[in-house]
Parts: structure tokens; C-alpha cells; sequence
């Protein structure tokens, strides 16, 4: 199946002293015109000072349910390993229900040590914490049928990562959406393993949504150049990053323009 593209945008809740500044850019980045909002589940700045101002994921999306009224919207990605997996689950529905059904549950085995020891959770390996995101999804998925009410929508599963021995075969298991860090050649590699993976399953891969991070480094023409080479791969959701405190969104106004202009 052929999904439309769409322009995400990854609001960081970093280096932003104060909430309103990102309350202002949710709302900046609806009127853009941005089909999909992100944060991600962090409890420390990933890059600039570590010790700058953060904030909490899934809180601040309850905030972003009430306040927006079009775009689909979740963490890029939340970790699984802060969570019981029932508690997200019912959290996800919750959520959901706040906003109308435009949940995606983006979610992913986790990785950023100093959120695991300061906050005082086993980091593991990483094939322990892979294997504790196998064991979560069915979960997860089981108590969202038991929860009362239950979802609005069958909420979006988007699973976060390319790893070819377990994450991609969670992703052709699980996933409604599969996110990931690719060049184009990357893609393809990835993308053939996913395949294979899917019809082991009996599964048709093109009814996996392909989700890419696109940077954006102040160049317009190399961005729309790879915007345009991804998504003839069949990728048709890009997500461009900002950060506080300005939240630029100059290069999600691009994306936007050339999203309409290939409508």
C-alpha cells in the first residue's frame, strides 16, 4: 500500500528554560502545517549542556493533546525500559483518548546510560534490553484490548531502530510504523532485511509505514535532494529536529513547501 508523504517535526524538550517556549512552538508548528509532532523520552539534554534545562515525555504530551488539533503526534521513541509495559500502555490510551485518536506510540529498547543510572533503572546490555522490548510489545498489545474505554483508534505502534537481528524483526512482528537513521544505501539494505523478516512471517512489508530522521544543516538544496531520493525508496515520513530554546522551524517550513508542492 502506498502511504502519503508527511513532514514530522521532533520538538527536543531540551535547553528550554521555560515550557511556554515549547507550547509556542507546538502551536507554530500546526499552523505550519507539519502532519505529525514528536518529542522524545529523555530526562537529560542529549547534545549542547548536559546539565540544561529538560523536560519529561509523556506529560508533555498530555499537554500536547489538549492544546493541538489536527496533528498526529508521540514520543520519537519512548524507552521501554521506564515503564511497565501495562502502565504505557494504559498511559498511551489515556492519552489518546485526550486528544481524539492521534496517538502514535513510537517506542524503542533504550540506550542513553545517564537516564538509566541517575534515575536509578538497570541498564543491561543492549541485547537484554532488546529482549526486554520483544517482551513488552505483546503486552503491551494485550492489555490495550482489555483497557476500558478502549482507544479511540487502533493506536499506531512505531518502533524505533535498524538493527538486523532483533529490532528488524520486531518491526515486520510489531510495527505499524518502523523509524530509522539511514542514507539512502542504508535504507535499501535495511529495507531488503525487513522484507525478508515480513514474509518469514507471512506478512506484506508494504504495510509498514518507513519513518526517516532528515538533517538539516542550512542547506536547502541537499535537503530537498535527499527528501526526494528517500522518498522514491518509499519512505513517506521525514522528520526533521529542533531545539530549544528558539525551536526553529525554518527547515520544517521547507519540508512542508515541497511536501505541498509534490501533492
Amino acid at each position: 500500500m502506498a502511504f502519503p508523504v508527511r513532514i514530522g517535526v521532533q520538538l527536543q524538550p531540551q535547553h528550554s528554560p521555560d515550557y511556554a517556549l515549547l507550547r509556542d512552538a507546538v502551536l507554530r508548528a500546526e499552523d505550519l502545517g507539519v502532519d505529525v509532532l514528536f518529542n522524545w523520552d529523555h530526562f537529560f539534554p542529549l547534545h549542547g549542556d548536559p546539565e540544561g534545562a529538560h523536560f519529561e515525555c509523556w506529560t508533555m504530551l498530555g499537554a500536547w493533546a489538549e492544546q493541538t488539533e489536527r496533528v498526529e503526534f508521540g514520543p520519537l521513541v519512548t524507552c521501554n525500559s521506564y515503564r511497565n509495559p501495562e502502565l504505557l500502555a494504559d498511559m498511551a490510551r489515556t492519552v489518546d483518548h485526550i486528544s481524539g485518536g492521534r496517538l502514535i506510540l513510537g517506542i524503542g529498547s533504550g540506550w542513553f546510560q545517564r537516564d538509566y543510572d541517575e534515575y536509578g533503572y538497570p541498564f543491561g546490555t543492549k541485547g537484554s534490553r532488546l529482549d526486554d522490548l520483544a517482551a513488552a510489545l505483546p503486552r503491551i498489545t494485550a492489555r490495550m484490548s482489555r483497557l476500558n474505554p478502549a482507544p479511540v483508534r487502533r493506536i499506531p505502534l512505531m518502533i524505533g531502530g535498524g538493527g538486523p537481528r532483533k529490532t528488524l524483526p520486531l518491526v515486520a512482528e510489531h510495527a505499524d510504523v518502523w523509524h530509522s537513521f539511514v542514507t539512502v544505501e542504508t535504507y535499501r539494505e535495511k529495507s531488503a532485511l525487513l522484507a525478508g523478516y515480513c514474509d518469514g512471517l507471512g506478512r506484506d512489508p508494504e504495510t509498514i509505514e518507513r519513518s526517516a530522521e532528515i538533517k538539516y544543516r542550512g542547506d536547502d538544496e541537499a535537503t530537498l535532494a535527499f527528501a526526494d531520493e528517500i522518498t522514491a525508496e518509499g519512505v513517506s515520513l521525514l522528520t526533521v529536529a529542533t531545539d530549544g530554546p528558539g525551536y526553529d522551524l525554518s527547515a520544517a517550513k521547507l519540508l512542508c513547501d515541497w511536501r505541498d508542492r509534490h501533492r
